[in-house]
């Protein structure tokens, strides 16, 4: 009984939290005329004045989460931009939080055709700027090679790279 009036009064954990995520949504969306206003060519130097900040920054001993966190809102903006551009796809604000939930290790459960593969593009765009590498896995060969193909045009756009390990390659090739 008073665990039901409890959660009436500030919901379930799961409520908070997303509460939380889309508070940064709203931060993220109200960057979104700032993008669609500059070109390409801009949205990619923008992109690069932030990725030498978070690697200065991290160089000079700043925690690595912390810092990608502090540029999260204008990356995923970006990516957003970007890929409307070069997919003409819109992460819609679930796909936001969703992104930032991935972001933060956590997992974000989808169904077939909500839009995980464009998803992950946001997380995996931010945390490419650490130049560890990023790896999405996906469930089957056909997926991996259609996700990496069609979200590969967006990376590109960034500056980043994309790789498909598939059953039956040599080692040689896996590498």
């Amino acid at each position: 009984m008073v665990k039901k009036v409890f959660r009436k009064i500030f919901g379930t954990k799961n409520d908070r939290e997303l509460k939380k995520y889309f508070a940064k949504v709203k931060e993220i969306n109200a960057l979104e005329p700032k993008y669609e206003k500059m070109s390409d060519e801009e949205i990619k130097e923008e992109f690069n004045k932030i990725k030498e900040k978070i690697l200065t920054e991290i160089k000079e001993g700043a925690d690595e989460q912390e810092t990608l966190n502090k540029y999260l809102f204008d990356v995923f903006a970006m990516v957003r931009e970007a890929s409307k551009r070069v997919l003409g796809m819109r992460h819609y604000d679930v796909q936001l939080v969703g992104g930032m939930v991935l972001h933060d290790g956590k997992i974000a459960e989808m169904k077939t055709g909500e839009g995980k593969t464009l998803v992950a593009t946001l997380p995996v765009v931010l945390n490419a700027i650490l130049k560890k590498g990023v790896h999405v896995v996906t469930v089957n060969d056909y997926l991996a090679k259609r996700d990496a193909s069609e979200m590969g045009k967006l990376y590109e756009f960034f500056g980043l790279s994309t790789g498909v390990v598939v059953s039956g390659m040599e080692d040689y090739e896996r590498k």
